[in-house]
């Protein structure tokens, strides 16, 4: 699995992410669902790879 998510991108990908869980955490009812959106971002942050950079041929990471 090579990267294709760079550093801006990357911490983009993480504070998105944290903040669309803390909806999860805070709000209580239909809401709290759409906070749990936010673990796709944080994963593909955390582990630098986007499934669909690689599908749609992107790599902002600069290698």
């Amino acid at each position: 699995m090579q990267s294709n998510v760079g550093g801006f991108d990357r911490v983009l990908r993480i504070v998105a992410g944290l903040i669309l869980l803390t909806f999860a955490v805070v709000y209580q009812g239909d809401e709290r669902w759409f906070g749990l959106i936010g673990v796709v971002p944080l994963l593909t942050g955390l582990f630098r790879f986007c499934p669909a950079y690689r599908l749609l041929g992107m790599n902002t990471c600069p290698r």
